[in-house]
């Protein structure tokens, strides 16, 4: 290869900072969600933690009792 294929197919450089730049304009395209959606999926997210929670809760507290009552020969 000649230095001017090399040359032709390197990425141009650009600043170090030049990201930023398209951060702000990817994040001008968001369609950001209303106070009024965001209030509802945050309260529909802790519902959804609260219900996992206590089935991982149950499921937990059943495993325990069957350790301590089969392998433990507790009562």
């Amino acid at each position: 290869m000649t230095k001017k294929t090399l040359s032709l197919t390197a990425k141009p450089k650009r600043s170090r900072f030049a990201f930023v730049g398209d951060i702000i304009g990817e994040l001008r395209k968001v369609v950001w969600p209303t106070r009024r959606e965001a209030t509802r999926l945050t309260i529909m997210v802790l519902i959804v933690c609260v219900a996992v929670g206590i089935i991982l809760g149950t499921i937990d507290y059943g495993f325990a009792e069957l350790v301590t009552r089969v392998f433990l020969g507790g009562g």
